[in-house]
């Protein structure tokens, strides 16, 4: 079974799909730690992505040494045997995502990893989020969920995020970061962000993790169950 969960920065969607694929022991594919871990060694080779040197490219995504592992409930994400879960989770490496994710070549070589990773690792199956998971990954998931939320509330939720992490960042920033990358993923050529046609919206204005989970495993269990009959 493949569990596609979609939708934009701040939805909540690695939060949510952690503890999707905890409750049907399901594996759990963190796509977009892929592209933020390819933005962290673009930045720190200070590769440039206007050169268009996709052998560069390709090569990188190609021989990118990651792994990830759950630690005492964590999902750590490691670049060989660097622990690099912090620092992919900084606000200029999230806007360097968003520039990485949009490159074909990047999308190409990653493409059938993400799909390797969410067929191998376990028989029963995975929940794999992201802005294209539905659409352009696995158009032919089980189960496709399109998380939103309004630009206030994801913007709040990041503001809070990083303030946890001891990285401080006034919240207007955050706000117009939200609403930047929003942009940029939605308007992008290739595989831009936007809800697969039989997917099943979820509004988490108003809700907090449980609240979301709870939907979701409700949706996951109607189907299953209508299967089965």
């Amino acid at each position: 079974m493949i569990v596609a969960i979609d939708g934009a920065s701040g939805t909540g969607k690695s939060t949510v799909a952690k503890l999707i694929a905890q409750e049907f022991d399901l594996s759990y594919v963190d796509t977009g730690a892929i592209y933020r871990s390819v933005a962290l060694v673009v930045k720190e080779k200070n590769i440039s992505l206007c050169d268009n040197d996709d052998k560069i490219l390709k090569k990188l995504c190609s021989t990118l040494p990651l792994r990830f592992e759950f630690i005492d409930g964590v999902n750590k994400v490691f670049l060989d045997k660097r622990d690099i879960s912090q620092d992919i989770r900084l606000p200029e490496i999230s806007m360097l995502a968003s520039k990485v994710s949009a490159l074909k070549v990047v999308r190409d070589s990653l493409l059938e990893m993400q799909r390797r990773l969410a067929k191998s690792t376990n028989k029963k199956g995975a929940v794999l989020d992201g802005r294209d998971i539905g659409t352009v990954i696995f158009p032919d998931a089980d189960i496709k969920i399109f998380l939103t939320a309004s630009d206030n509330v994801r913007a709040t939720r990041r503001h809070l995020e990083l303030k946890s992490k001891g990285v401080e960042i006034d919240y207007k920033d955050v706000l117009e970061q939200t609403i930047q990358r929003d942009k940029q993923d939605s308007e992008r050529t290739l595989a831009p962000l936007k809800k697969a046609d039989n997917a099943i919206e979820v509004n988490t204005d108003g809700l907090d993790v449980n609240g979301v989970t709870e939907k979701i495993k409700k949706i996951i269990t109607s189907r299953l169950f209508s299967c089965l009959n």
